[in-house]
């Protein structure tokens, strides 16, 4: 089991004043999802394969 803590990234459409701050940590099969708001290790999380992930970027492109 690979406890690593996964490494997040900042969506470029989110911005610096506090609001929309979602950010993704790709793995090998799956993305994980959040929202910055939360404090560090607080923040619920969503996971989705990639996939699905692709499918959801190519359908708000």
């Amino acid at each position: 089991m690979n406890t690593t803590e996964p490494a997040w990234f900042k969506s470029g459409y989110s911005d610096n004043e506090g609001e929309a701050r979602v950010e993704i940590a790709p793995a090998l099969t799956i993305v994980h999802i959040r929202d910055s708001e939360y404090p560090e290790g607080a923040a619920p999380t969503l996971a989705v394969t990639c996939t699905t992930w692709t499918a959801f970027l190519r359908s708000v492109r």
